[in-house]
């Protein structure tokens, strides 16, 4: 069997940011099992062939998820629908496709499985997020609690899923933002299995709580998000990162179980393509 091979779709635009190191760190972290690469895709125009590579991770990224300039957000599209279709062709190996966040949401768009609206306010900081029935059975997400606590950062959410569309494509929602009952909104998708290869969700399950802890609370950070989002707020997000099952273990457990399943089928379940 040909070597398993990684890419990484940076969907950053040269904005600094903690979660592709937080991605690198975990990817890096299966180096005996694949290689991988880092395909700069929304300021350098990388587009990794389909035919290529056997797992995608698309990263979160900045600004509004409907935007774009007729270039890099239509390769994205494309790169969403080849990785899809090879899939449902079945010709050779399964295409294996993880999203956060940013280019989740650009998917859920794409693939028509719902509204992605500006939010009210921001969603900063550390929350519960709620398992739906599905996803108790659900291989990756299945093996967290119901509420597990996730990293949210976003200005952006996906709501009023069109359910023709899920059943169409046979997706599903796993996961649903927490419950606010003091304001009338839709509460948010948080995770959506598209497919067996194919699973994404609206939070940081990369974040690492050590770096975030550090991040945050350097004195002008600390400040800001004081003076932005409260005290209450920021004590909270503090003590959810130095506990052990809170952040650390959705970041233990999402995209590294992940990516160890998709290693292990692609294992399981070589192809080869006629040729």
């Amino acid at each position: 069997m040909e070597p398993i091979r990684l890419a990484v779709i940076d969907l950053y635009n040269g904005v600094p940011n903690q979660g592709m190191r937080c991605i690198k760190d975990i990817v890096d972290s299966f180096q005996d099992d694949l290689s991988w690469k880092v395909f700069n895709l929304r300021q350098e125009m990388e587009v990794p062939a389909v035919e290529d590579y056997d797992i995608f991770i698309f990263t979160g990224g900045p600004g509004n998820p409907l935007d774009g300039d007729g270039k890099w957000d239509v390769a994205l599209n494309c790169l969403f629908d080849e990785i899809w279709y090879s899939n449902e062709e079945g010709i050779g190996p399964k295409k294996y496709a993880f999203l956060i966040c940013h280019s989740f949401q650009m998917a859920c768009h794409h693939f028509g499985l719902g509204s992605v609206e500006a939010r009210k306010s921001m969603s900063f900081g550390t929350f519960p997020v709620y398992l739906t029935d599905t996803a108790l059975e659900d291989p990756v997400l299945g093996q967290l609690p119901n509420p597990f606590c996730a990293a949210d950062f976003r200005d952006y959410q996906l709501i009023q899923p069109n359910l023709d569309r899920f059943n169409e494509m046979g997706a599903e929602i796993l996961a649903l933002e927490k419950i606010r009952p003091h304001v009338p909104y839709e509460r948010a998708i948080m995770a959506v299995r598209f497919s067996e290869e194919m699973l994404g969700v609206q939070f940081h399950p990369e974040a690492d709580p050590s770096s975030m802890m550090k991040y945050f609370q350097e004195e002008s950070r600390m400040v800001q998000v004081i003076n932005e989002h409260g005290k209450d707020k920021y004590a909270r997000m503090i003590r959810d990162l130095s506990h052990p099952d809170m952040i650390q273990l959705t970041h233990d457990t999402i995209l590294p179980e992940f990516i160890f399943q998709s290693i292990k089928k692609l294992k399981d379940n070589p192809v080869t393509v006629p040729g």
